[in-house]
Protein backbone atom coordinates (compact mmCIF):
# COMPACT_ATOMS: atom_id res chain seq x y z
CA UNK A 1 0.00 0.00 0.00
CA UNK A 2 2.08 2.62 -1.46
CA UNK A 3 1.46 6.56 -1.44
CA UNK A 4 0.88 7.88 -4.74
CA UNK A 5 3.32 9.89 -6.11
CA UNK A 6 2.44 13.57 -7.23
CA UNK A 7 3.37 14.55 -10.54
CA UNK A 8 3.89 18.08 -11.97
CA UNK A 9 4.50 18.77 -15.70
CA UNK A 10 7.13 20.82 -16.79
CA UNK A 11 7.08 21.88 -20.66
CA UNK A 12 4.77 19.06 -21.54
CA UNK A 13 6.87 16.47 -19.13
CA UNK A 14 6.13 14.70 -16.59
CA UNK A 15 8.10 14.58 -13.43
CA UNK A 16 8.09 13.73 -9.98
CA UNK A 17 7.35 16.64 -7.60
CA UNK A 18 9.39 16.74 -4.69
CA UNK A 19 8.33 15.29 -1.13
CA UNK A 20 6.84 17.90 0.86
CA UNK A 21 7.16 17.50 5.01
CA UNK A 22 3.71 16.78 4.41
CA UNK A 23 4.32 13.34 2.81
CA UNK A 24 7.52 12.95 5.16
CA UNK A 25 5.33 13.42 7.79
CA UNK A 26 2.63 11.11 6.87
CA UNK A 27 5.01 8.53 6.13
CA UNK A 28 6.94 8.91 9.43
CA UNK A 29 3.80 8.21 11.60
CA UNK A 30 2.82 5.29 9.64
CA UNK A 31 6.29 3.69 10.15
CA UNK A 32 5.74 4.81 14.03
CA UNK A 33 2.29 3.23 14.39
CA UNK A 34 2.86 -0.32 12.14
CA UNK A 35 6.32 -0.59 14.31
CA UNK A 36 5.25 0.23 17.87
CA UNK A 37 2.70 -2.23 16.98
CA UNK A 38 4.89 -5.11 15.87
CA UNK A 39 7.28 -4.36 18.69
CA UNK A 40 3.97 -4.69 21.29
CA UNK A 41 2.91 -8.11 19.75
CA UNK A 42 7.20 -9.55 18.93
CA UNK A 43 7.21 -11.55 22.27
CA UNK A 44 4.54 -13.81 20.86
CA UNK A 45 6.88 -14.71 18.41
CA UNK A 46 8.99 -15.47 21.08
CA UNK A 47 6.33 -17.58 23.39
CA UNK A 48 5.09 -19.56 20.19
CA UNK A 49 8.78 -20.92 19.97
CA UNK A 50 9.30 -21.64 23.33
CA UNK A 51 5.86 -23.35 23.42
CA UNK A 52 6.61 -24.91 20.39
CA UNK A 53 10.02 -26.48 21.92
CA UNK A 54 8.14 -27.74 24.77
CA UNK A 55 5.41 -29.57 22.78
CA UNK A 56 8.14 -31.10 20.73
CA UNK A 57 10.26 -32.07 23.12
CA UNK A 58 6.77 -34.19 25.20
CA UNK A 59 6.12 -35.64 21.42
CA UNK A 60 9.25 -37.49 21.74
CA UNK A 61 9.95 -38.23 25.16
CA UNK A 62 6.00 -39.92 25.09
CA UNK A 63 7.00 -41.64 21.48
CA UNK A 64 9.76 -42.71 23.43
CA UNK A 65 7.77 -44.29 26.05
CA UNK A 66 4.98 -46.26 23.75
CA UNK A 67 7.68 -47.29 21.65
CA UNK A 68 9.35 -49.09 24.30
CA UNK A 69 6.32 -50.16 26.33
CA UNK A 70 5.27 -51.56 22.44
CA UNK A 71 8.88 -53.46 22.46
CA UNK A 72 7.72 -54.82 26.02
CA UNK A 73 4.52 -55.75 25.46
CA UNK A 74 5.48 -58.00 21.28
CA UNK A 75 8.68 -59.81 23.75
CA UNK A 76 5.62 -60.60 26.29
CA UNK A 77 3.24 -61.66 23.97
CA UNK A 78 5.87 -64.00 21.79
CA UNK A 79 6.83 -65.63 25.57
CA UNK A 80 3.37 -66.56 25.72
CA UNK A 81 3.26 -68.03 22.38
CA UNK A 82 6.36 -69.90 23.25
CA UNK A 83 4.78 -71.10 26.58
CA UNK A 84 1.43 -72.11 24.57
CA UNK A 85 2.96 -73.80 21.72
CA UNK A 86 5.05 -75.91 24.18
CA UNK A 87 2.73 -76.90 26.46
CA UNK A 88 0.69 -78.04 23.45
CA UNK A 89 3.88 -80.09 22.58
CA UNK A 90 4.00 -81.35 26.03
CA UNK A 91 0.85 -83.14 26.50
CA UNK A 92 0.93 -86.36 25.06
CA UNK A 93 -1.06 -87.27 21.58
CA UNK A 94 -3.41 -89.73 23.27
CA UNK A 95 -4.65 -87.47 25.98
CA UNK A 96 -6.04 -84.62 24.04
CA UNK A 97 -8.52 -84.53 21.20
CA UNK A 98 -6.95 -84.36 17.50
CA UNK A 99 -10.13 -81.24 17.48
CA UNK A 100 -9.07 -79.30 20.79
CA UNK A 101 -5.94 -79.30 19.66
CA UNK A 102 -6.20 -77.77 16.48
CA UNK A 103 -9.03 -75.57 17.47
CA UNK A 104 -5.89 -73.92 20.63
CA UNK A 105 -3.37 -73.99 17.99
CA UNK A 106 -5.51 -71.93 15.70
CA UNK A 107 -6.37 -69.27 18.34
CA UNK A 108 -3.42 -68.67 19.22
CA UNK A 109 -2.28 -68.27 15.17
CA UNK A 110 -5.05 -65.73 14.63
CA UNK A 111 -4.20 -63.97 17.43
CA UNK A 112 -0.97 -63.55 16.67
CA UNK A 113 -1.76 -62.96 13.02
CA UNK A 114 -4.58 -61.04 13.44
CA UNK A 115 -3.83 -59.06 15.88
CA UNK A 116 -7.40 -60.15 17.59
CA UNK A 117 -7.73 -58.30 20.91
CA UNK A 118 -10.57 -60.75 22.84
CA UNK A 119 -9.67 -64.24 23.25
CA UNK A 120 -12.79 -66.96 24.96
CA UNK A 121 -13.83 -65.83 28.30
CA UNK A 122 -13.20 -62.05 27.50
CA UNK A 123 -10.01 -61.58 28.70
CA UNK A 124 -7.86 -58.84 26.31
CA UNK A 125 -4.72 -59.69 25.25
CA UNK A 126 -1.78 -56.60 23.90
Amino acid sequence: MSEPTVWRKENGVSTPATPSMAVYSEAMNKFTKAATAFMDHVHLLNEARDAFQMAMTASASLRNSLDSGDQALRSLMTQMEQVVNTHLEDVPLEKRKPEAAKAEASKVEAIRTNRDSTVPGGKYLP
